[in-house]
């Protein structure tokens, strides 16, 4: 019996620290609401109209060319780890994906036996560095409907080492 009395005292005391903290979080908060908009926020805003103090980033666009140039093959096999999962580089050895021996310069859906989707097979062409280019920045976004599941690589440098890094392959 004694050891259910202290047990219960224990969990009663937890029970008044957990109500204690949740009442002083809600009267003393100092972020978000955690409610994920900016209408539940705390605080105030106050609209001074006055924007010239504040700097404005300036966006430089950089030709893929250049950054293609200064392209790190080395640093292309460490992002390729992304695409070892469905890509193999052997010659003829294809995974989920089509193998990627000599992709650079091959012509889209160019390899017999594979599945492509219809996306893909219609684009025609080959995969120079600038179609390799938009299609790993947003695969559904340069081939809306491809089967390809990777959300792409949103920085340049990774697209461009990689791209360095399969020309190395193959080529």
């Amino acid at each position: 019996m004694t050891i259910t009395k202290l047990g219960g005292g224990f969990l009663g005391a937890l029970l008044i620290f957990l109500l204690g903290n949740w009442a002083a979080d809600t009267l003393y908060a100092t972020g978000p609401s955690g409610h994920g908009d900016e209408a539940h926020a705390s605080g105030y805003y106050i609209a001074t109209g006055d924007d010239h103090g504040a700097e404005q980033e300036e966006v430089v666009e950089v030709a893929f060319a250049d950054v293609l140039a200064e392209a790190d093959a080395g640093k292309g096999e460490k992002v390729f780890k992304k695409c070892a999962a469905c890509h193999k580089l052997e010659d003829g050895a294809n995974g989920t994906g089509p193998h990627l021996y000599a992709v650079v310069g091959r012509a889209i859906a160019g390899i017999d036996g594979f599945g492509y989707s219809d996306v893909v097979a219609g684009l025609g062409g080959n995969w120079g560095p600038e179609e390799l280019n938009g299609f790993l920045e947003s695969p559904k976004g340069y081939a809306p409907g491809t089967k390809m599941a990777f959300k792409g690589l949103s920085k340049i440098t990774d697209r461009a080492n990689l791209i360095a890094y399969l020309q190395t392959i193959g080529g």
